[in-house]
């Protein structure tokens, strides 16, 4: 995985094993205090959580820059994968 980000409809604790070789997280639901994100930010994983129909905008293979300080996704370029 090394610089994939997982995109998510909601952060389940299930994920944690991704965790550890992710390099972000992006979630439709959430937030900063829900158990996910906190075992998120307990693996230093940048997360941004509560980002509205996420699953729907980016496909597997886009690219995108995640800044969790500042709570944004920005696509970089979409998947090629149709």
């Amino acid at each position: 995985m090394g610089g994939d980000i997982l995109v998510v409809p909601v952060i389940d604790p299930g994920l944690a094993p991704l965790f550890g070789l992710a390099a972000g997280l992006i979630a439709e639901m959430g937030g900063t205090l829900s158990h996910g994100a906190i075992i998120a930010r307990e693996y230093g994983l940048p997360a941004v959580t509560n980002v509205r129909h996420v699953t729907r905008h980016l496909r597997d293979g886009g690219r995108v820059a995640l800044d969790a300080a500042r709570g944004e996704v920005r696509l970089l370029s979409p998947s090629q994968i149709s």
